[in-house]
């Protein structure tokens, strides 16, 4: 996971928008199992540990370009103790790929994931986040969604 100086690095040097995360930066020693899709954490949601392990599959598709975790608002860096903690809270998961929304919700079992499925976004809707990867000609932005 990353730690909260890097991101606040990343805040800093990129107008504080929040950056799309890598899997690793997100999942990576995350033990906050309602660090994404709370509502649904406890009441059939895999843990983080499955989700990053179906994730990196997806990642590494032929179809699929990068995989991103789009933070929700409620993340924040607290002082806890004198120690800076970054809170994360992660809002979708942005997939680029060369397939479309149906096959994707396929791939990840939507409800496996207790997932409300997938949409299409405008490249342009990524706008307000920082850290975006190069999107190929001819592959479309995917998110899936909670809640």
């Amino acid at each position: 996971m990353i730690d909260a100086e890097s991101f606040k690095e990343l805040m800093e040097d990129n107008g504080e928008c929040f950056p799309l995360l890598t899997l690793d930066e997100f999942f990576k020693g995350n033990t906050q199992e309602d660090s994404i899709a709370p509502n649904q954490w406890e009441f059939g949601r895999p843990s983080l540990g499955e989700m990053w392990e179906l994730l990196k599959k997806i990642e590494r598709l032929p179809k699929v370009e990068w995989v991103r975790v789009a933070l929700h608002d409620d993340t924040e860096i607290i002082k806890c103790g004198g120690e800076e903690i970054l809170n994360l809270a992660g809002d979708s998961i942005v997939v680029c790929a060369d397939i479309q929304p149906e096959e994707l919700e396929k791939l990840v079992n939507c409800e496996w994931l207790c997932s409300d499925g997938v949409i299409e976004i405008n490249p342009s809707e990524l706008d307000i986040y920082s850290c975006i990867p190069l999107i190929p000609e001819n592959f479309s932005c995917l998110e899936i969604v909670w809640d």
